[in-house]
C-alpha cells in the first residue's frame, strides 16, 4: 500500500493536505516537529479530527542552532521559515525508509506568504531538503510542475488543488467539505512569528548568541522582561503560574528579588554568561520590583534579594520606578 508522511504543524493547511491524500486511499502518517519555539498540542488536536496517526519528532537542539544563523535569513520577525521548512523535510525524508513510506506531504500554499512561500522559496526548500523528488504539496500542486508521485500514478493529480495567494477562502471551503470545523488562526503556534517574543529573542542573540540554550528560550517566554545592561536582564512575574514556571529555571547565579513587607511581583536578575550585576543594576532591578508591588505609590519600599544558591536574604530600600523609566528598559 502507498504511504505518505505528512508534515503536520497544527494549522489548517497541513491537515487539509493530509486529508486530501487520505481520500485517495493512501495511508498517511503525520509528522509533528517539536522545538524550543513550538510544540505538538495543536497538531495532536487537528490530527484527531481526521484520524491521522501522529509521530512527534523533537529536534530542539539542531533547530535552535539553525535559528542563530539561518542561511536564507528571517521573515518579518525572527522566523527563518525557509530554513525551517527545509530542515523539517530533511528530517522527515530520513524517516521514509524507516516508516516504509513513499513520499512527503506539506501544506504549503504558493504565494500565501510572500517571503517564504513564493515559487523561488518553495524551490529552495525542495532542493535543500535533499529529498526534492519526494515532496508533494497537495493544496497548490496544480500551480506547480507535476511531481514524480503524480507522473508515476501514485497520486491522482486531477484530485489535487491549485490554491495560491493569501486568501483563506478556498481552504475554509475545503475544510467544510471535508468536515474539519475546528482549526486555529493562521501562523498561530510558532513563537518566532510573534513580535514581542521576536524582540526578546533578538535581544538575547545580540547579547550572546553563541551561548543561548533551550532553557534560555524558556526564560524569555515568561513575565515582563527588562534589559538593564549588556550584563543583566530582569524578569518580573505577572502571576503565580509564571512564578512556578520561573522557579524551575533558577540557576545559582540568578538573583531573586521580592518586596519584603507586601505582596508583589517576583523579579529575577538573569546575568549574561560570565557577567554579574553591578550595584546600580541591582538597585534598578529592585526599583522595578517595587513598582509592581502593593506599595508602588510609597516613597520607600524594602526589597529582599538572594542568589539562587543562597539561604538567607539581603535587603535594599528603594523608591519604586516610574512608568516612564520602565519603558526605557522593557523588551
Amino acid at each position: 500500500m502507498t504511504r505518505a508522511l505528512a508534515l503536520t504543524s497544527g494549522g489548517l493547511d497541513s491537515i487539509l493536505a493530509a486529508k486530501l491524500i487520505q481520500t485517495q486511499g493512501i495511508d498517511v502518517i503525520g509528522i509533528c516537529f517539536v522545538s524550543a519555539f513550538f510544540g505538538s498540542k495543536n497538531a495532536e488536536k487537528m490530527a484527531a479530527q481526521i484520524g491521522l496517526p501522529l509521530k512527534a519528532v523533537d529536534f530542539t537542539v539542531e533547530h535552535l542552532e539553525m535559528t542563530k544563523h539561518p542561511k536564507n535569513g528571517y521573515g518579518k520577525n525572527m522566523n527563518p521559515c525557509i530554513d525551517c521548512h527545509a530542515m523539517m523535510l530533511k528530517y522527515a525524508g530520513r524517516m521514509l525508509e524507516e516508516m516504509e513510506a513513499d513520499f512527503l506531504i506539506t501544506g504549503e500554499v504558493l504565494d500565501q506568504r510572500p517571503m517564504s512561500q513564493n515559487k523561488k522559496a518553495l524551490d529552495i526548500v525542495r532542493k535543500e531538503s535533499d529529498f526534492e523528488d519526494k515532496i508533494l504539496r497537495p493544496l497548490c500542486a496544480q500551480k506547480l510542475q507535476p511531481t514524480r508521485m503524480e507522473l508515476e500514478g501514485l497520486v491522482d493529480r486531477s484530485r489535487l488543488f491549485g490554491i495560491s495567494g493569501k486568501s483563506r477562502k478556498a481552504q475554509m471551503e475545503l475544510a467544510a467539505q471535508l468536515g474539519i470545523v475546528d482549526y486555529p488562526t493562521p501562523a498561530g503556534g510558532c513563537l518566532l512569528t510573534e513580535p514581542q517574543f521576536a524582540n526578546r529573542l533578538r535581544d538575547l542573540y545580540n547579547i550572546d548568541k553563541a551561548s543561548v540554550t533551550p532553557e534560555d528560550i524558556r526564560l524569555i517566554k515568561l513575565g515582563r522582561q527588562f534589559r538593564l545592561s549588556p550584563a543583566v536582564k530582569l524578569i518580573s512575574t505577572r502571576n503565580s503560574q509564571e512564578y512556578i514556571d520561573l522557579r524551575e529555571l533558577i540557576r545559582d547565579d540568578f538573583i531573586i528579588l521580592d518586596t519584603a513587607e507586601c505582596t508583589g511581583s517576583t523579579g529575577v536578575i538573569v546575568p549574561t554568561k560570565g557577567m554579574t550585576a553591578a550595584d546600580g543594576e541591582l538597585r534598578l532591578a529592585a526599583e522595578i520590583v517595587a513598582r509592581y508591588s502593593k506599595f508602588k505609590d510609597q516613597e520607600q519600599v524594602v526589597v529582599k534579594y538572594r542568589y539562587g544558591n543562597q539561604e538567607g536574604h539581603d535587603f535594599i530600600t528603594v523608591k519604586p520606578a516610574r512608568e516612564e523609566e520602565l519603558a526605557k528598559y522593557l523588551l
